[in-house]
Parts: C-alpha cells; structure tokens; sequence
C-alpha cells in the first residue's frame, strides 16, 4: 500500500514560490534522490505547468539537473485538471474522479507518491487521503504568496525534524 506524501520548500512565514527562493545544492541532491524513490506523483493543474519545465532539456543544466529532470521523467504522474485537455510523456490526465483515482494508486501502489500543490493537497487532506506532510523551511519571509496548506488543517503530530543542507529544516508531520 502506498504512502500519499505532501511536501513541499516554503518561506519561513508559510508560502511556497518557486521564485522567491531555492534549494541549495545539497537540498537539491535530497530532491533528486526523493523524486528517484517515488511510485509516482500526483499534481495539480498549475504545478504540473511550472515543473513541465523538466520535460525539455537545456544546454545550460549541469549534471545535477539533468539528474532531476531524468528522476522526474522516468517517474509517472498523474495530473488533476478540468481545463487541461493532454499532459506530457508518462503522464495521465484526471478530471472529476480524483477522490477514486488516488484511492486506487494508494491501494494499488507501495512506496511513496508525491502530492504536488498545495490546493490539490488541501482537497486531498479534507478526503483523509494524506498520510504525511514535509515541511521544507528556508530563512526567507515572503510576506505574501500561495500558502503551503490552503485552509485550516486537523491536528497533526511531529514525527521527524531534519535539517538538510545548510539552510534547510524537513518538519515531518502526520494527522493526530
């Protein structure tokens, strides 16, 4: 049985920006090796627009993000859209049945699969479907922005701390 995992890097105040700030390169190397170990990931539709970026190679990666890009090519996604009418290479579309969908991943799977947004995420936790949430902190305040939990949230217990890199902090959490 699978482990359906929210996870995500965010400003100390609680937003997630993919451009307000970035891994540092050991972080980076966590992430690539995280994205190598999953089942699967599950993505919303704007998230699935902003990490498409992986799917097309740059002359000017190094071989670290050629490593991500590979890890996350390789992995299969599902993506979660009413407005999206195709996806990429090893990626399957999901409209209205989300709910059925990851109820079967999550019976059908073992390992992890990624949850990728944080309003798909907040859909998610409100079916009971999240088993675990990473919390990513960097020592950056963006004042403004998408919160990483969009909305209030049950109870959740503490269950690991971890700093990774030199300025990150993993909060690991599950549902109280």
């Amino acid at each position: 049985m699978a482990k359906i995992v929210f996870g995500m890097n965010q400003s100390l105040d609680g937003y997630v920006d993919h451009e307000g700030f970035a891994p540092d390169a050991a972080l980076f190397r966590h992430w690539i090796e995280h994205v190598r170990g999953l089942a699967g990931s599950v993505y919303g539709r704007r998230m699935y627009e902003i990490v498409r970026y992986w799917d097309e190679d740059l002359p000017e990666w190094d071989a670290e993000q050629r490593a991500f890009a590979e890890a996350w090519r390789r992995q299969p996604k599902w993506v979660v859209s009413r407005t999206l009418s195709s996806v990429g290479p090893n990626a399957t579309l999901v409209g209205n049945d989300v709910e059925d969908v990851v109820r079967d991943l999550k019976a059908r799977l073992d390992g992890e699969v990624a949850v990728a947004g944080p309003d798909l995420a907040g859909s998610l936790t409100d079916l009971g479907l999240i088993d675990e949430y990473r919390l990513y902190f960097h020592p950056v305040v963006l004042g403004r922005g998408t919160p990483f939990f969009a909305g209030p949230r049950p109870p959740l217990r503490l269950v690991a701390s971890d700093r990774i890199g030199e300025e990150a902090i993993r909060l690991t959490y599950v549902p109280a």
